[in-house]
């Protein structure tokens, strides 16, 4: 009982048409999934119904995240999710993730708690780990404004047990980046994803069509690719990695207007 309310919630959160319809929705749904995630063993469960909502396991299926999109009429959309970890006696351990996407400026180089979530959709996540420290690289998209979208390389690591969002992974030229942003150009559809038989995160190269890269909105793919590879604890930034005719295996990142939410 508790899936086909969810589902039904869920559905009408992403595609009723009205505005307060949605949120009243989504209003119906954080709770419910709450009741539902109390029920003793309920991680086993796997809400494959909800169709609408993200949910990813790393590798070691040490925990679940939820992630889902609430669209607003003006344009900008809002953030949910939740991790829920993997216990011992079945019962319910879950972080709720707060999002700040609207309220913190420079996310780029920022490390947060799930209080104060850079907030997206997850379409993948990919485990490694350095001195026998795990760290969780999430990838997600965020619709950003109605000019520009974004895809997100977002480390997670659990210190004391608590989620952290943000590590110095990234190592591009120089520096270490907190986490990855690929801003572009709304349904400039830029690849971003993890390709396993190369062992490699690839993504579009960009350029602008106005010859103005600093306006992120002007920014497109051109053809070419860039890569990370996971090196002594760092993803190593790889330029230029791959020529325009090279055929990639890694998978389509999820169309999430369409894949996720069921919009066309």
């Amino acid at each position: 009982m508790h899936q086909d309310s969810l589902s039904v919630l869920a559905y009408q959160m992403i595609n009723a048409p009205d505005e307060r319809n949605r949120m009243a929705a989504c209003d119906a749904f954080v709770p419910g999934l709450i009741r539902a995630l109390r029920l003793p063993g309920s991680f086993s469960f796997p809400f494959d119904s909800l169709k609408e909502i993200s949910i990813l396991y790393p590798a070691d299926s040490s925990f679940r995240i939820f992630t889902w999109q609430l669209s607003w009429t003006q344009g900008e959309d809002v953030y949910f999710g939740a991790i829920q970890m993997h216990t011992e006696d079945g019962s319910l351990k879950l972080y709720p993730l707060l999002d700040y996407s609207q309220l913190t400026a420079h996310f780029g180089d920022t490390v947060t708690s799930n209080l104060r979530w850079m907030g997206a959709l997850y379409y993948n996540v990919v485990e490694t780990a350095y001195h026998g420290k795990k760290y969780y690289t999430l990838f997600g998209f965020n619709d950003n404004t109605p000019l520009s979208d974004r895809k997100i390389l977002e480390p997670l690591t659990f210190q004391e047990g608590q989620p952290v969002f943000g590590a110095p992974l990234f190592h591009i030229g120089s520096a270490d980046e907190i986490r990855f942003i690929l801003q572009y150009k709304t349904d400039g559809n830029a690849r971003l994803n993890y390709d396993p038989s190369m062992h490699q995160i690839v993504y579009d190269h960009l350029i602008s069509l106005t010859g103005e890269p600093q306006k992120k909105f002007t920014l497109v793919p051109d053809g070419t690719y860039e890569a990370f590879r996971w090196e002594n604890g760092r993803w190593q930034h790889i330029s230029e990695a791959f020529g325009p005719a090279k055929r990639l295996s890694v998978p389509r990142p999820l169309d999430l207007k369409k894949d996720i939410s069921g919009k066309n």
